[in-house]
């Protein structure tokens, strides 16, 4: 059995937390602080990389004054991965030692953890890490990924429920777009929730808006979810904001307007003549994805194949009540503003503001 461990990936919130699971639990029952040392391997140049290598060879190579088992953990390491300081001479000179060293084999009382977001698999050290040691890899979700959401919804329940917090479905939506896919964002966010609501544990709406800042993607969804509810002064209450900071008008329009009424249209398509249950997301993902192929070639499709239902799910929850003719009328009105913004000299807030109103309007 392996007595290194390798926990990585672009999560730096979860890295941190699962690497200090795992120190915590390799620590010697009852040690004192010649039987556990934390190193920081955040090196801000090569001569740091070199001396966090430095110092992690010479703890591995020191056993405790009473004899017993040691656990060292290098953290937060930041000089395995393609940039300038990894690649430094200094930096590789480090490394290499630090190869070595575990090549020559550890003791065995003594245990090794090493965790950081950037390990390149080329370097050499990376390699023999990943060959010989138990590695354990935590990703962010791809926000580029279609269904995106869902993965970051599950952990944000997840952790919710550790809290005893339980979210009602929208306010986890609006959480969802406004925390994002950060581990430690999500956590923060959450902690917040949790003080702030004392002895109530349902967590509403309302109580995301007062306490998560919208960010600029939160804007954006925040756009979109005032069209799907027609509530047409704050879509113009963000609009404005968002001219007034210097955003662009048709940047607004591609990137919420037109995505939010394409979904409702698809939506009320997809279930237009049929009956497509939306009260709970896997049974409308296996509706859409049952449809004749003919039928569902024309929505949103994953990367790996099948309906991307998400997006589509969330919108059915509105989209009957505007209806299918008024949901066509409205992206032929889209169409016509994104030509107005781009070939004309109108002014842009009026036409976004026109945009709205024929959108919200019964």
């Amino acid at each position: 059995m392996s007595q290194i461990y390798v926990i990585t990936g672009s999560d730096e919130g979860t890295v941190s937390e699962e690497a200090l699971k795992i120190y915590n639990k390799l620590k010697p029952e009852g040690g004192d602080d010649f039987s556990q040392e934390v190193i920081d391997g955040t090196a801000a140049n090569a001569d740091e990389a070199h001396t966090a290598c430095s110092r992690t060879i010479q703890s591995l190579q020191t056993l405790p004054f009473f004899g017993g088992g040691k656990t060292v953990w290098l953290k937060n390491v930041n000089f395995l991965g393609s940039d300038r300081t990894s690649m430094a001479e200094a930096t590789k000179m480090g490394a290499e030692a630090l190869l070595d060293c575990l090549k020559d084999g550890l003791p065995d009382d003594i245990q090794f953890v090493i965790s950081g977001s950037a390990f390149n698999k080329s370097r050499l050290l990376s390699k023999y890490l990943h060959a010989e040691a138990k590695v354990k890899s935590y990703d962010k979700p791809d926000v580029s990924r279609d269904g995106w959401q869902e993965e970051v919804a599950g952990n944000v329940r997840a952790r919710a429920r550790d809290l005893g917090l339980t979210f009602d479905a929208e306010a986890l939506e609006l959480f969802v777009m406004l925390a994002g896919e950060d581990t430690r964002q999500i956590a923060s966010e959450l902690e917040k929730i949790d003080v702030y609501l004392g002895d109530r544990r349902d967590v509403g709406e309302d109580d995301v808006r007062l306490l998560v800042p919208l960010s600029r993607a939160g804007v954006v969804f925040e756009i979109g979810r005032a069209l799907q509810k027609r509530n047409a002064a704050r879509a113009f209450e963000l609009i404005d904001q968002q001219l007034a900071r210097k955003e662009s008008a048709i940047g607004i329009l591609r990137a919420s307007i037109i995505p939010t009424v394409r979904n409702l249209f698809m939506s009320a398509a997809a279930g237009h003549g049929r009956r497509i249950p939306n009260g709970n997301y896997n049974q409308y993902a296996a509706a859409l994805d049952a449809l004749a192929e003919n039928e569902r070639a024309w929505l949103p499709q994953k990367k790996t194949g099948g309906v991307n239902a998400y997006p589509l799910f969330l919108a059915s929850q509105n989209a009957t009540g505007f209806g299918l003719e008024k949901l066509r009328r409205a992206m032929d009105a889209c169409l016509d503003a994104d030509k107005c913004l781009v070939t004309t000299g109108l002014d842009h807030r009026t036409v976004l503001h026109r945009l709205i109103a024929t959108i919200c309007t019964p």
